[in-house]
């Protein structure tokens, strides 16, 4: 459990009433605190007033093309898998303005909120998630832009997860179940006959801070042995793997492969998965006016390569399938993403299986992949 983060001379402990002093705390420092809540059947993000508003005491069943919420026997509140929702809408949003202007007036940026964040309750996968964002959305960290900004001002509260969903692979991915770097504070979730309790994990000098304003105490060395063996056990209770094999090469190789029918035959094209996925980022820009034509704006919003648009050039679409259009977004995603941005796409957190339709399971369709297509030599 090397990537678990604990060090026995500062682990501290929060107890459910810390949890929600720790809210109430980034609140006043002036964080929109967000994090999972109970609303529309399922775990979605939303703003936080206070711990009350935390999904204590829900669970979700997960399976391909299956999502449902159902109510637990204790109080746990992350003890949930993945929502439909990630934390890329608050960093990446589905739909911004750019910019507008009148006829006779100049080109005006939009009046932009940019109060810092403060997300709880973030899984590894995601947490490596946004890590993934932040290199393909801000190359220089540092520039004076709302996306760099809204980077530098986070603050992550991670939920080291104990309780993985049936379509949880992240443990394969390297991404969880322990929560990697990021974070400013780290959680473990403890409910047992010593009481509901968590073990806190300081990452930055942002994070002591902020603990410093919450009660807490010195953990002792069962809390941490018992943090310690839930996150381990959940890495040996996911319920899909990535196969063990080298998936760039194996997708250059299936590129013109006649192995991509099948899956076709089934995928509807709607572009599910790229919208749940936690680090799909691509846009496209509409440009709109006024029924007079005196005012102008032009917004960006979220687009998808299973749009048959989203590939047209001067002479057409180039991918009129929907096999060349699975093909491009799982070669993307496990593939070329390498050359790009130097690591996967994928984070392992089962979104893109859940909420399709009819249950296509990416984990499922790399694992036919390898089998048809055994390795080659110079596979790198």
């Amino acid at each position: 459990m090397d990537s678990v983060r604990i060090r026995r001379s500062d682990e501290r402990i929060l107890d459910r009433r810390g949890l929600d002093l720790l809210i109430e705390v980034l609140r006043g420092r002036g964080y929109r605190v967000v994090g999972p809540t109970v609303g529309d059947t399922a775990i979605i993000l939303g703003e936080l007033d206070s711990g009350a508003d935390l999904p204590a005491g829900w669970g979700v069943q997960t399976g391909p093309g299956l999502y449902r919420l159902h109510r637990r026997d204790d109080d746990a509140v992350f003890a949930h898998s993945s929502g439909p929702q990630s934390w890329k809408q608050y960093l990446h949003p589905p739909r911004r303005q750019l910019w507008s202007t009148d006829r006779d007036g100049p080109w005006e940026p939009p009046a932009g909120d940019e109060t810092p964040y403060a997300f709880v309750g973030v899984h590894g996968c995601d947490l490596a998630a946004i890590a993934v964002l932040r290199r393909v959305l801000c190359p220089d960290p540092d520039a004076d832009t709302p996306t760099a900004r809204r980077f530098r001002n986070l603050f992550v509260v991670a939920a080291h997860c104990t309780e993985p969903g049936g379509v949880c692979f992240c443990a394969s991915m390297g991404t969880g179940p322990a929560a990697g770097p990021g974070h400013d504070l780290a959680l473990t979730e403890l409910l047992d006959e010593r009481g509901h309790r968590f073990v806190v994990d300081v990452g930055t000098e942002a994070g002591g801070a902020v603990l410093g304003d919450v009660e807490c105490r010195a953990a002792e060395s069962d809390d941490i042995d018992t943090a310690r063996s839930a996150v381990a056990d959940a890495a040996h209770g996911m319920g899909r793997h990535m196969p063990d094999t080298d998936l760039r090469g194996l997708l250059r190789r299936a590129r013109d492969a006649d192995v991509w029918q099948e899956v076709a035959d089934r995928c509807l094209t709607c572009g599910n998965c790229t919208m749940v996925c936690p680090t799909c980022f691509c846009t496209t820009t509409e440009d709109t006016t006024d029924l007079t034509g005196e005012h102008a704006e032009r917004w960006q919003h979220w687009s998808s390569c299973f749009e048959l648009d989203f590939s047209h050039l001067h002479g057409g679409n180039v991918r009129n399938s929907g096999e060349s259009r699975y093909r491009q977004w799982m070669s993307h995603k496990l593939g070329t993403w390498f050359d790009q941005f130097g690591s996967s796409g994928c984070v392992g957190c089962g979104r893109c299986i859940d909420w399709c339709p009819v249950g296509i399971d990416i984990t499922e369709e790399a694992a036919r992949l390898s089998h048809l297509l055994p390795p080659w030599e110079d596979d790198r």
